[in-house]
């Protein structure tokens, strides 16, 4: 896995790099070494603003960042946790609706160090005590805080009554840490639960949604579910939102795909289910059009690759990495019938190649494999390509994001030179960061 970046200039990437070597594995799943560390730290995590806490396997950023817009379009200031970051550390970290500054970070993640010592922590469970640390320094009306991976012994589940849970689609993802079957992985999710605390689920498979009312039963936790409670959905061109059977049209979402419908429902019936906060229609209208989330369906408009393009093509990034976002980032390309679509793909080696690339099957013209920057744990380009190759797509390796763009553009001009494309670059958040790092957007 790539090592945690930001710009060469920072300070603060010196010490990230130092912390990231505090342990000898990116992810060890357990509370108790952030416990220590909080505890050393004055327990930061029991001084926030209400807390909206967020878990799931595809769309909690998407759904934060749709809540966010939300809420300050209402006027609240409001903290936010994601992660990973796509360009700079810094992204993971909002403090009252802007990104933590350098020099605040640097001091927060230096007192997480000199606190910790050289005991043994992980970079994602420190640099969580530092966000802790500073979201109870700096006010705040609410704090949205987005899981890591999982949910029980995830490094954010140390609020013990949050305001508010929310879990988004679950699948098959990180079973190696997780395991192997959705329901053991909804288990894991359904962690960030807390007894009489309210949880707003988004619609899961069977087995996941039973897993996750027998958790909301067992906690006496009020239960908002898709499908039953809430619903929403895209109606001439308008986001149609109904909570329980009351009826409201939005405008529809601005981040692209017909899955951002959902997303944004999610975070709508957040809003509905949050206790002393007023949102207006007006402002959750604003926040349909307001929100921001790079790296989802995310056509790029300027930057080196852009200017490799002939006039009027289009150029695409996603991070989107796992089965799951292959079918949704597929049954988006089915739409784009109007132009040939090629695919630029780079993978980390623990993902299913095959499995993301099926939905694609059929509707993409080619594809180039890439290697993620940076990282050893990336497929080769030529595996991509092969196992693109096994579905039926023409598929060749390149060496680089660049090389990839050149070949297709050109294999394009060859074949139909007055035919403008699309090219859709995804596989990868890290590869997505590395793009966008590069300065494109």
């Amino acid at each position: 896995m790539p090592k945690p970046s930001a710009p060469a200039s920072a300070a603060s990437d010196v010490v990230l790099e130092r912390l990231s070597r505090l342990h000898p594995k990116v992810i060890d799943l357990s509370l108790g070494r952030i416990e220590r560390l909080l505890g050393k730290l004055g327990n930061p995590e029991r001084k926030l603003a209400p807390v909206i806490h967020v878990a799931g396997t595809n769309g909690k950023g998407s759904t934060v960042a749709f809540l966010r817009a939300m809420l300050e379009a209402a006027g609240y200031r409001v903290h936010v946790y994601t992660s990973p970051h796509l360009a700079r550390f810094h992204e993971r970290i909002r403090l009252a609706g802007k990104l933590i500054e350098e020099a605040d970070l640097l001091a927060t993640l230096e007192e997480c160090e000199a606190a910790n010592g050289s005991a043994p922590i992980t970079f994602f469970e420190i640099t969580t005590a530092a966000a802790f640390l500073a979201f109870a320094r700096t006010p705040a009306d609410v704090v949205l805080l987005e899981t890591g991976l999982g949910g029980r012994l995830d490094a954010t589940n140390l609020i013990d009554k949050p305001l508010l849970t929310a879990i988004t689609p679950v699948s098959l993802d990180h079973q190696a840490f997780l395991g192997d079957t959705l329901a053991a992985i909804a288990a894991e999710k359904a962690g960030i639960m807390k007894p009489g605390v309210p949880c707003v689920l988004a619609r899961q498979e069977p087995e996941a949604e039973k897993i996750f009312a027998k958790k909301a039963a067992a906690l006496h936790s009020p239960l908002w579910r898709e499908g039953q409670e809430w619903s929403s959905r895209l109606s001439e061109g308008l986001l149609k939102f109904t909570w329980h059977k009351d009826i409201t049209m939005l405008p529809r979402p601005v981040l692209a795909g017909t899955h951002q419908a959902q997303n944004a429902g999610t975070a709508i019936a957040c809003i509905r289910a949050m206790e002393g906060f007023a949102v207006p229609e007006a402002a959750q209208a604003k926040g349909m059009l307001a929100a921001r989330w790079p790296a989802r369906l995310q056509r790029l408009t300027k930057g080196p690759l852009v200017r490799r393009l002939p006039d009027n093509w289009e150029l695409y990034l996603d991070g989107g990495h796992n089965p799951a976002a292959g079918k949704v980032l597929g049954e988006h390309a089915r739409g784009w019938a109007d132009a040939p679509l090629f695919l630029i793909v780079g993978m980390l080696d623990n993902r299913p190649v095959a499995e993301f690339l099926t939905p694609f099957a059929g509707h993409a013209t080619a594809l180039a494999g890439v290697p993620i920057p940076g990282s050893h744990a990336s497929h080769p380009a030529a595996a991509v390509a092969e196992a693109a190759r096994g579905l039926g797509l023409a598929a060749t390796a390149a060496k680089d994001v660049a090389a990839a763009l050149k070949d297709i553009v050109a294999r394009q001009q060859a074949e139909q030179p007055d035919k403008p494309a699309r090219v859709l670059i995804c596989g990868s958040l890290y590869l997505a960061g590395d793009v966008l790092a590069r300065g494109n957007g």
